[in-house]
Formats: C-alpha cells, sequence, structure tokens
C-alpha cells in the first residue's frame, strides 16, 4: 500500500515562519491541535491569483482566536504576504482558476492537560489548494439537501478546528446522496455542515441571526451588499422550519459555493423545485463583485 504521504502534492506550504514541500511539513503529537482541537482556520478563496475579501477573513481569524484567547501571530499585512508568496509558487494554470487560501493558527505545543498553559507560540500552518468550482449544470440545475437537528456545540461563532460535529453533519448528506446537510435548532433554522443558508420569501432574503449558534460567514456582509445593489429586501432573523421547507427559494453560500440555490428539501421540492429569480439576481451580483475585486488589484477580469 502506498503511504499517504507519497501522495501529497509537491506544492509549498508556510509552517512556523519556514516554507517547505507540503509533503515534509511535520507537527508536533503534542501540538493542541492535534490533541485537542485546540485552534482556528480561515479559508480564503482567490480568484485570478488574487485573494477575495481577505480583509474581512482576517478580521473573522482575528475574532475566533481572541474567543480562544490566543495571540495572532501576524498582521493582516503579514498574512497577505505570506499567501500571495504561496500563490505565486503555484503553477500558471492553478492561478488562472478557483484557489483556497487555508489558514489555521492552534495554541501551540504544550504537555496534555486541559487547562490553556501561558505562553506557548502558536503554531501557524497556511496552505493554498486549487479549488473546484460547482459546475453550470448544478448551478441549472439545483442541488439537493437534506435536514437534521443541530447537535454541535453552543459556540458554532467561532471557527475552531474542532469540526467533528460538522464532519458528522456532512456524512448525513453523503449517505443520503445529498449536497448538504442543513441543521435546525429546536426547529429554528442554524446553518448547514460547511454552508450558510438563506431564505427567499416574497421577494426578500433572509438569514439566521449573528449569535453564538452560528458562524456568520464572510458571505452575511456580502450577501446584504449584493441585496442592496439589486434593490432586494434583506434581514437577519429567527426563521421557523416550516418557512424553511415553505421557501420560494432557499440559497447556499459559502467560499467554494459561492451561491448556490437548493432545489429539494429532504426530497421536498423548494418553490418550483428550480434556481429562482432572486438566486440569478444575487449570483450575478457575486460574479461582478469577483470582477471589481480582481480589477482593483491589478489583474485583468
Amino acid at each position: 500500500m502506498t503511504p499517504i504521504t507519497d501522495a501529497l502534492p509537491d506544492a509549498p506550504c508556510y509552517l512556523d515562519g519556514a516554507y517547505a514541500p507540503l509533503r515534509e511539513a511535520k507537527v508536533s503529537v503534542l501540538d493542541r491541535g492535534f490533541i485537542f482541537g485546540d485552534g482556528v482556520y480561515e479559508v480564503v478563496p482567490a480568484y485570478g491569483g488574487q485573494p477575495f475579501c481577505f480583509d474581512e477573513h482576517m478580521a473573522r481569524l482575528g475574532r475566533s482566536l481572541a474567543e480562544l484567547r490566543i495571540g495572532n501571530p501576524h498582521t493582516p499585512a503579514e498574512w497577505r504576504a505570506i499567501a500571495m508568496r504561496l500563490i505565486d509558487a503555484a503553477p500558471a494554470a492553478q492561478r488562472a482558476g478557483m484557489q483556497g487560501i487555508y489558514i489555521q493558527v492552534t495554541r501551540g505545543v504544550a504537555p496534555r492537560d486541559h487547562a490553556m498553559p501561558q505562553g506557548l507560540v502558536p503554531t501557524v500552518f497556511v496552505m493554498v489548494n486549487p479549488m473546484k468550482p460547482v459546475s453550470e449544470a448544478t448551478r441549472a440545475a439545483g442541488v439537493a439537501c437534506v435536514s437534521a437537528p443541530d447537535f454541535r456545540w453552543q459556540k458554532a461563532h467561532i471557527k475552531t478546528t474542532s469540526l467533528l460535529g460538522a464532519v458528522l453533519a456532512r456524512q448525513i448528506s453523503v449517505e443520503a446522496g445529498a449536497a448538504e446537510t442543513i441543521m435546525f435548532r429546536d426547529d429554528w433554522l442554524s446553518e448547514a455542515s460547511s454552508s450558510n443558508v438563506w431564505v427567499v420569501r416574497d421577494g426578500a432574503v433572509s438569514g439566521p441571526p449573528k449569535d453564538e449558534l452560528v458562524l456568520a460567514g464572510i458571505r452575511y456582509g456580502l450577501i446584504e451588499r449584493l441585496c442592496a445593489e439589486a434593490g432586494i429586501a434583506f434581514s437577519l432573523r429567527r426563521i421557523a422550519r416550516d418557512e424553511v421547507f415553505g421557501a420560494d427559494e432557499l440559497l447556499l453560500s459559502s467560499a467554494s459555493k459561492e451561491l448556490l440555490p437548493v432545489a429539494t428539501l429532504d426530497g421536498q421540492a423548494i418553490g418550483s423545485g428550480r434556481p429562482g429569480p432572486i438566486y440569478q439576481a444575487l449570483y450575478a451580483g457575486y460574479q461582478r463583485a469577483k470582477a471589481r475585486s480582481t480589477q482593483q488589484q491589478g489583474v485583468p477580469a
């Protein structure tokens, strides 16, 4: 059997101040990220070799670190420099497409003890991978989702590396042949396993409020801006399960999905069972936002 390390790419990564091929990167088994999942992460999309919404991602990284009482090891400018060096090291064809900048910070290495040790040096890891865009055929048809109780912990607003709850939730949809698992706490919408969820009713877009039960994705602010540009009403509020199933349209958002229409939930058609006009308007606005971002950073659209 071929060792898994032999299948790892030779692309460079950043680990604790040094750049090296990913296959050569090593972390101590006593790192608290390995022992406890004691760390946070971000995934920043990049288009045409330029990060998208980078400042917003860095702001959320800072909030997550503060929640775990881990000092931010880099300034936004330093994070950007690390990311750009890794992006620039990728093959030209990969840079021209969609990439994901993965950033992870753990509390560091210490003898195993649940209490938070003081004075640790955080472990910092960054890599850049190609991301596969959602196909046009999938966008045209919409995706199937399933529902499940939200059995995760009460601090979902922290983008922590402790992702077992999300892994188990995603596996529910994998085994059902669906794209995502949309979760409810006491019959109120929270989010999907790795996406935020948006309900469209009577031409207005609504999402769950920003609180400790939801990871407020970077697209929260972006979708609000896109709605304003398109003259679409936008609100954040508690959304009951019945309203989700009775929506005119249901949308998912994430760094990799961008904005994606849901055609069915638990086998029941959402609205017409096809992508609707609000999705079409917001997705077109999303593409314009990407084009503006690359142009502002000096990259032809």
